[in-house]
């Protein structure tokens, strides 16, 4: 397809569905339209109104204009002077790697403690949590639980109760830390 060619709206809305995971069937149901219609529509043999095609774009996480927009191009690659830095009072750096993680399914981000310092306490969630440890030895606190991790070591936890990092050490310490859905 070339690059003027513009693409159906049946052939975006498929290709939304199948980038989601989403079957015809499942469509469907979180619009309360039948399958048969959304594979009539996906083959462009008929035409949704408005009413609807808003109802399938909100389905499929987006909205009309973004839809439209053939502007619209994912990130791929996050310079470095794109990352946005939080410096904490407990002696902590957040650095985003990503600048749209908010949006996305993980959030990465390079943590950094100070000797003595702590990262912002993070209450229970959805999802998971991964850390791998850059330099140092760190402290992961699961509630009551506490885990020592030596640079090389990585960790990985459903977060069912607070969680945080601290730096009882004498060394900086720098962790990869990601988590899903994003919580920072």
């Amino acid at each position: 397809m070339s690059i003027n060619e513009s693409i159906s709206i049946g052939e975006k809305i498929k290709q939304l569905r199948i980038k989601l995971g989403l079957t015809q069937e499942e469509l469907a149901a979180r619009t309360e339209l039948s399958k048969g219609f959304i594979s009539q529509l996906e083959r462009d043999l008929t035409s949704p109104s408005i009413a609807t095609l808003m109802d399938i774009l909100e389905a499929l996480g987006t909205n009309i204009r973004d839809f439209f927009n053939e502007s619209i191009q994912e990130n791929i690659v996050f310079p470095a002077e794109d990352i946005f830095v939080q410096q904490g009072d407990t002696g902590f750096e957040i650095r985003w790697l990503v600048t749209t993680a908010q949006k996305n399914a993980m959030e990465p981000i390079l943590l950094t403690l100070e000797p003595g310092g702590k990262s912002p306490v993070q209450n229970p969630h959805e999802g998971e949590e991964f850390g791998y440890v850059l330099s140092g030895t760190l402290t992961l606190c699961l509630g009551e639980e506490r885990h020592k991790v030596k640079k090389g070591d990585s960790f990985y936890f459903r977060p069912s109760g607070q969680h945080w990092l601290e730096n009882n050490g004498k060394i900086t310490v720098r962790v990869l830390w990601i988590s899903t859905p994003p919580s920072f």
